[in-house]
């Protein structure tokens, strides 16, 4: 067979390429990127998916404090919270604010815990346990070494001067009962502190809460040098310092969203004023 003839027989055995006729053809055609096979699932983690219906799968748990309807004394107590905050508040009333730190709180608490008075329960047994001495028994004649309480009673022992150190409570509500106290305590020259929370200081009396304690009596020896340094603090903190507090008004502290919105009308206030000098 010729050579020629033999070329012909080879290229027609030779199998033409399919062309693909859904894809886009021409210069604006774009190549459409084929998708990849997904690798094989592992039988070990098996989707289940779960369905939050009526009688299905539990919720998980959600803070709803946002949804909750508060009682009444709750959504009065953060409202006057808010209140104050906002309003301009006098000195007098906003030194109350300004209470003795932590530390030196808690410290005063436990020196005044060793002269806590006596329960209902703790006098009937004394007495009890005098009176099965017998008439022998010697009856202590000297009155016992207690704190004082009550605003009326710490009046009276701050006006007579028999007071060495004067706590007021932060929180007495109303604030008229104790308002008057810090400037009579400065004119008497008796030392005194404002300390946050009336229970705490009710719970060294025995009660539910108390709006002033006063300190008469106390032992000798290291209670002593306790005392001093407690009424140094005070004639530092509180006494030597009325006047400023006095002076100096409290709240105007605002939300997020006034100081928000002041910064966007200053910003544009500043934006407009650039444009004037431009022209």
């Amino acid at each position: 067979m010729p050579l020629k003839q033999q070329q012909k027989g080879k290229k027609s055995q030779q199998k033409k390429p399919k062309v693909d006729t859904t894809k886009p053809t021409g210069p604006g055609a774009k190549v459409i990127a084929k998708k990849k096979d997904k690798p094989p699932k592992n039988p070990l983690f098996i989707k289940r998916p779960k369905n939050f219906g009526i009688g299905n799968d539990i919720l998980p748990p959600r803070d709803l404090t946002r949804f909750v309807k508060w009682p009444k004394y709750i959504r009065l107590q953060r409202q006057r919270r808010i209140l104050l905050k906002r309003l301009k508040v006098p000195g007098v009333i906003n030194q109350f604010n300004k209470a003795l730190d932590k530390h030196t709180a808690a410290s005063l608490i436990k020196f005044l815990e060793k002269y806590k008075p006596e329960t209902k329960k703790q006098k009937k047994e004394r007495q009890l346990a005098l009176v099965k001495k017998g008439p022998t028994a010697e009856v202590p004649s000297k009155k016992p070494k207690f704190i004082k309480t009550g605003i009326k009673h710490v009046t009276h022992l701050v006006e007579q001067k028999q007071a060495k150190l004067v706590v007021i409570a932060h929180d007495v509500d109303p604030i008229e009962i104790v308002l008057w106290l810090p400037t009579l305590c400065r004119k008497k020259g008796v030392p005194y502190m404002i300390i946050k929370g009336k229970s705490r200081l009710g719970i060294l009396v025995n009660k539910k809460t108390a709006s002033c304690i006063a300190v008469t009596d106390i032992d000798g020896g290291k209670d002593t040098h306790d005392l001093q340094l407690f009424v140094e603090k005070a004639m530092e903190n509180f006494n030597t310092r009325l006047t400023e507090t006095m002076r100096a008004p409290g709240g105007g502290i605002m939300g997020s969203k006034h100081y928000a919105r002041k910064k966007k009308e200053d910003k544009r206030r500043r934006a407009e004023q650039r444009k004037k000098k431009q022209k």
